[in-house]
């Protein structure tokens, strides 16, 4: 009783209002049904001019829809990945509504929709006198009128202003007669323009269900789990009442005390069971269905709608770069922040080039090999697989769970993708050890040296200065970084450096070169830091200290593969806008970073990488095998090891780190699968055998025998020459110099006794001769044997002697050496051992 009760105020409000409301009934009279009527009324004469001048014309845009990352399955079906929007929607024809949907909207909301011009005048005056008296509120808009109000609601949410959005939001939904004139207008013109299933298919996609539910579509798969065409009676009912109070009659709250689980949603129920009278009156249904969807509980089945990448399960961090990728593309706008509100809202339906048989493949070699925490270490593992010649990102997957949230609710998840760049929603990125030393073979074979070519190897803690044409030769006292497996070798060739991944060889390889000029090589592979820094180019940039992310090498071995033409990612194969046009994707760029016969020397080395080299494992494990090229990368301490290799199809990199930087020797750590450190040799074949298998591979392009051995020269002969002389004499012949220290030897101290290569042998034109000074501490053993074995041992004097016997039938050769070791004229150092067989009648064979 108080509720109804009325101020002296509130009623002049209402009578007020009243005679507005009588007013627009009479202008839309006057108006919509008899415009030659003659009007005296100079008040009535002002309304009609005022409304006359009203826009009629309202420009309708596209829907908000939702937005879907796809998948292509191998039958060419498309998987869905996940879906994006502002708001939950999904356009669908009248045809595609059942008669249940439309018929409870014009019997709920607007009986004789399908009989007025845009606007239900007897709504409208019962509307008016509800106000004025105080009874309950009725409402007058028709489907037309609600309609128009969405629409201008819609103009509204796509303005990105937050301070314009709402000016606009009131302007459309003040509960004012000066907008309620203005909506009657702009009715009155959509219905001049539009048919009436038109308005009524409109209506059904644009209105609101509560939440960020929109349409009749969405709503059905949301609260039912169904589709438009699917909704039971009763169903579609109770969707339609939430038309009226979206808030109030929603069904996703089942605490709700007023409309929940525990009342059978009263308040839905009681608007549900109003419409569906309202059919039964206007003879939509009969008595029995109406008996019968009464009756029915209100039983909703909650279906969350897939929203953001982390629905997409394992292959989340792939559809997480895609929505970088679509930031950057001005297909969807001018700039970050508009292109990715006009995807959420565009209702574009996005086809990527990600495989889902291999991104399978290599979800389960990971969960397999690595775990997603280890007690003490920060673990994790990566692995990304890019197509030969097109740049299309096949795989990326590491060992975490996906979550958009800003802190992650356990170790086992991460919203950082350990596989792009920063800025790309990356990490900072990791060093990728000597998988980076591939550029220093590239620059290596780019200036003419061939494979064969030898280098000063030898472990040194100074390597003297190193060419650079951006800042000046630069040295590093005090770098003296060793081979991972303590070789010891002073003087390898390139092909060896690269086969058993030498240090020091590659140093040696870089003092050849350019440090500015390597890093120019990298880059051009498409190689660059992940925080977007600068790549640095000092010596230990050599072995792979910058740190990259593994998307950006997956991309450069492809570029490997490819002949030496490295192509840009690419994520997305075809995009179809909201009104189902195609709309060019994104490109592949592709450019030239090494002439192909360069390509091809690097292809023989790391070919033999694979099969003779530090890759073997991974070699040995793939199967089916095709041609594949390779490099592995182990970081200082073992903190994160690396395999990286391709066949002329596919690049695949595989990574197992500390995400942090954490100290953990991989070496001496163990997973449930086995060595830590060689959980990269299990997961990389697992990936590229299921690669090889689909996409096949041919074999690389044959190497120039002048980029393998070079022209062929033989080292001259400096022994005996001082060491300066030496020097000059190998310079002059083309081969670089090295001092390889004093050894023992027969010749004047401080004269060259020996070299590496030694006179006489073949090596590659611009090779590395070592050299080694004598310090005269030896002397060529004199000849004894023949002699008696008495004066042997005078001839020998100053050497141990030790003596053997040999059974003899000549009496001549009875006490006389028959032989002699070392053999005379060996250097040997006085006082060392040489063993003498002496001759003796009768003595026992030797055993």
């Amino acid at each position: 009783m108080g509720d109804n009760k009325r101020t002296f105020s509130g009623a002049v409000g209402g009578l007020v209002g009243f005679i507005g409301m009588s007013a627009i009934a009479g202008v839309l009279i006057t108006v919509a049904v008899t415009p030659a009527l003659a009007v005296s009324s100079l008040a009535m004469t002002s309304t009609i001019n005022v409304f006359e001048n009203l826009p009629d014309y309202l420009k309708i845009d596209e829907l908000s829809q939702v937005s879907t990352i796809y998948a292509v399955q191998a039958d060419g079906q498309p998987y869905e990945l996940a879906s994006f929007y502002d708001q939950n929607r999904v356009e669908v024809p009248l045809e595609a509504m059942n008669q249940f949907v439309q018929d409870a909207v014009v019997a709920g909301e607007d009986p004789r929709f399908r009989e007025h011009g845009g606007i239900d005048l007897q709504g409208t005056m019962r509307a008016a006198l509800a106000k004025f008296t105080g009874g309950p509120t009725s409402g007058g808009s028709s489907v037309t009128q609600q309609y128009v109000k969405n629409v201008l609601v819609q103009k509204c949410e796509v303005m990105p202003d937050p301070a314009k959005l709402k000016a606009c939001f009131k302007s459309a939904t003040d509960a004012t007669e000066e907008r309620k004139l203005k909506e009657m207008r702009l009715a009155i013109g959509v219905e001049k323009v539009y048919t009436k299933d038109e308005i009524l298919q409109g209506y059904l996609n644009i209105t609101g269900f509560g939440g960020t539910v929109y349409g009749i579509q969405a709503a059905a798969e949301y609260y039912f789990s169904a589709t438009a065409a699917t909704l039971s009676l009763p169903q579609a009912a109770s969707l339609i009442a939430i038309v009226n109070n979206p808030e109030k009659f929603r069904l996703d709250e089942p605490e709700n005390e007023a409309n929940g689980a525990a009342n059978g949603y009263l308040a839905n129920k009681d608007r549900r069971d109003y419409i569906l009278f309202e059919m039964l009156k206007h003879k939509k249904i009969n008595q029995v269905d109406y008996d019968a969807a009464v009756a029915s509980p209100i039983q909703p089945v909650i279906t969350e709608p897939s929203t953001g990448c982390q629905t997409a399960g394992g292959s989340a961090y792939f559809c997480d770069y895609v929505t970088y990728q679509l930031k950057t593309d001005p297909t969807f706008g001018d700039d970050e922040d508009s292109r990715i509100t006009n995807f959420r809202r565009g209702g574009y339906q996005i086809y990527t080039t990600l495989d889902m048989e291999l991104q399978m493949a290599t979800e389960a070699t990971i969960a397999e090999n690595v775990p997603m925490t280890f007690d003490g270490w920060d673990v994790g593992a990566v692995a990304t697989s890019v197509q030969v010649g097109t740049g299309r990102v096949l795989t990326m997957a590491q060992n975490k769970k996906y979550t958009q949230l800003e802190v992650a609710p356990g170790p086992e998840y991460t919203g950082i993708n350990y596989n792009t760049d920063l800025n790309q929603g990356g990490s900072l990125g990791f060093q990728p050890g000597s998988t980076y030393k591939v550029f220093t073979l590239a620059e290596w074979l780019k200036e003419g040296h061939p494979l064969g070519e030898r280098v000063d190897s030898a472990r040194k803690a100074n390597w003297g200065q190193f060419p650079d044409y951006c800042d000046g030769p630069q040295s590093f006292p005090g770098y003296n970084p060793r081979n991972d497996s303590n070789e010891s070798g002073r003087n390898y060739s390139a092909l060896e450096s690269t086969i058993d991944s030498i240090n020091t060889g590659f140093l040696g390889m870089a003092k050849r070169l350019d440090l500015c000029k390597i890093r120019d090589t990298a880059g051009s592979f498409g190689v660059h830091r992940a925080d977007g820094e600068p790549l640095q180019k000092g010596a230990s940039s050599v072995l792979g200290t910058n740190e990259i992310a593994p998307l950006s090498m997956a991309v450069a071995f492809a570029g490997i593969a490819n002949k030496g033409t490295t192509c840009s990612p690419i994520v997305i194969d075809r995009i179809v806008g909201g009104d189902g046009v195609e709309i060019p994707a994104p490109v592949s760029t592709c450019t030239a970073s090494v002439a192909p016969e360069v390509a091809a020397g690097m292809a023989y080395a790391m070919e033999r990488v694979m099969t003779q080299g530090s890759a073997g494992e991974s070699y040995r494990n793939t199967s089916p095998r095709v041609d594949m090229i390779g490099k592995t990368g182990t970081t200082d301490g073992s903190n994160d090891t690396w395999m990286s290799g391709a066949s002329s199809k596919v690049a695949t990199v595989v990574g197992v780190v500390s995400v942090t930087g954490k100290e953990n020797n991989q070496r001496s750590l163990r997973f449930d699968s086995g060595s830590a450190a060689t959980a990269r040799h299990r997961m990389w074949p697992d990936i590229m055998g299921v690669a090889n298998a689909k996409y096949g591979g041919d074999e690389f392009d044959e190497a120039a025998n002048n980029l393998i051995r070079g022209v062929q020269v033989t080292v001259p002969d400096v022994r005996g020459q001082s060491v300066d002389a030496a020097r000059s004499t190998l310079e002059a012949a083309g081969f670089g110099f090295t001092d390889g220290g004093v050894t023992d030897s027969e010749l004047p101290a401080g004269t060259v006794a020996r070299s590496d290569p030694a006179a006489g042998a073949t090596t590659s034109t611009g090779a590395t001769v070592t050299v080694y000074s004598s310090n005269g501490a030896q002397v060529l053993l004199p000849d004894a044997v023949g002699q008696k074995a008495d004066q042997a041992k005078v001839t020998l004097a100053g050497f141990g002697i030790v003596t053997n016997d040999q059974a003899v039938t000549d009496p001549a050769q009875n006490g006389v050496v028959l032989a002699m070791s070392p053999a005379a004229g060996t250097p040997a150092t006085p006082g060392g051992t040489v063993t003498i067989v002496v001759g003796r009648l009768g003595a026992a064979p030797p055993g």
